[in-house]
Formats: structure tokens, C-alpha cells, sequence
């Protein structure tokens, strides 16, 4: 079942083409990557889906409903965590339900029994100063997946973080993804990282940007970093890389 789909969508600023002609679509129970160069018009293309600014033409479709220039329909994080630093871990992560209408302590209910399957037990009354960036990135995730449950777009989540984190977080990632079942569009530079997590890769290149092709991963869920040494891995890397033109 499909999503959310995007439809011909251009944008401009400032008289300048910076997406043109973009459709893809997000099915239930999918992970899609956005790969591409920087200032290639993913960002753009994310402000143009969580209905932050509206296109100069095409639309975006949740559920088959027309949500456009609509902000607030589906989740969005940005790079950075943007966690409150006066607030708890558990109150910035019960901030969306109570948005919603939610009395405080039910949020802080519902919003705590994820705390384990997230991996933040015991970080309840810790402030985010207090959290490491990775386990900072999983308060984000967690408060994200609570904004809305149909869909979620994701910033380059894990650009922050060391290498042995990003591991660590890759890892962390694919087995909660399995088990929340959260159809995720995110945006990587990194390659590997686009194989490892997606179902399927968009590829964005071209001025102004356009999707230009799409990959299927026909690997198995939950992967885990073994896997980026094997024979399938390498293979999807080198196609990719064929495709950007970096050969």
C-alpha cells in the first residue's frame, strides 16, 4: 500500500529551478533513501513534502489525501536533534502528544513505554546536555515516530555522529525499524549508509535536480555492518557509483 506519494513537483527560488519534475513513493512498511550530491534539491524536496513551502507545480498525496503546502501531517526531522535543553528527555519526547491535545502526564505515559524498545531506559529525568549524540539522536527519532505514525521524513540523522557511533546507530536503527514499521523517506550523502538502511534508493542529480534513477535492495531486513562487506554490498555500491558518475 502506498503512502505518500509525490507527484511532479517543482520549486523555485528566487527564479531559480532548484527541483523539477520529482515523483517518487513512499510504501507501508518502507525505508527510502534520498541520495545525492549537496545542493542538488533534497532539502528542498523534503520542505516541498512535510508541506513547509509550496511547489510551483505537482502535488503530494498522504493516504491519498492532497496535503500541499499542509505542514503537520507527517514528521520531519532535521539534522540536528533539536531537543529542548530545559526539558527532560521523557517531556521532549511527550512534547508532540501533548500538541496534539494529550494531557501531560498520559503523554509521559504513552511516551515512556517506548523508552526500552528505543534503548533510553533510565534516561527519563536526564536533560539532552546529559546524553551522548547518538543517544540523543534516538530521543529525536523516538519523538518523531510519535509526531505521526504514518510517515516520517529524516535530515541526514546520523551526519553528526563519529563513525563508530554511526555503527553502532546503523545497527540500533534496522532493528527498531523492524520492529516499528515506520515508512521513512531519509536523506544520506553516504552511500553505504543509503544500502544499509534502504529498501530503496532514490538517486537525485541533474541541475535542477531530478530523480534519475531507483535502486532495489533485495537483501533481507534487519542488515547489519557484516553486510557491508560482502559480495551483494559491493555490488550495489559499485552501480551506484556507476550512476553518479564517480567512475
Amino acid at each position: 500500500m502506498t503512502i505518500l506519494t509525490a507527484e511532479n513537483i517543482t520549486k523555485k527560488y528566487d527564479d531559480r529551478l532548484i527541483i523539477k519534475d520529482v515523483s517518487l513513493h513512499l510504501d507501508s512498511n518502507e525505508v527510502v533513501c534520498l541520495l545525492g550530491i549537496s545542493g542538488i534539491g533534497k532539502s528542498t524536496l523534503f520542505h516541498v513534502l512535510s508541506g513547509l513551502v509550496v511547489p510551483e507545480k505537482g502535488k503530494v498525496l498522504l493516504s491519498g489525501a492532497d496535503i500541499t503546502g499542509k505542514p503537520g501531517r507527517i514528521s520531519y526531522m532535521q539534522q540536528k536533534d533539536l531537543l529542548l535543553p530545559y526539558k527532560s528527555i521523557l517531556d521532549n519526547i511527550a512534547l508532540p502528544l501533548i500538541i496534539k491535545g494529550e494531557k501531560k502526564e498520559n503523554a509521559r505515559k504513552k511516551a515512556s513505554d517506548f523508552f526500552d524498545k528505543f534503548g533510553l531506559s533510565g534516561t527519563q529525568n536526564k536533560y539532552p546536555s546529559q546524553l551522548s549524540g547518538g543517544m540523543r539522536q534516538r530521543a529525536a527519532l523516538l519523538r518523531t515516530y510519535l509526531f505521526s505514525g504514518e510517515a516520517a521524513l529524516l535530515d541526514e540523522p546520523f551526519s553528526a555522529l563519529d563513525a563508530i557511533t554511526k555503527t553502532a546507530m546503523h545497527n540500533w536503527y534496522n532493528d527498531v525499524m523492524s520492529e516499528i514499521s515506520l515508512p521513512t523517506i531519509f536523506i544520506t550523502h553516504d552511500i553505504d549508509e543509503a544500502i544499509l538502511l534502504s529498501d530503496r534508493i532514490y538517486i537525485m542529480s541533474g541541475t535542477p535536480g531530478r530523480i534519475t534513477s531507483e535502486i532495489k535492495i533485495e537483501v533481507k531486513k534487519p542488515r547489519h555492518t557484516d553486510f557491508t562487506t560482502s559480495d551483494e554490498f559491493i555490488r550495489y555500491k559499485r552501480e551506484i557509483l556507476r550512476l553518479l558518475d564517480f567512475n
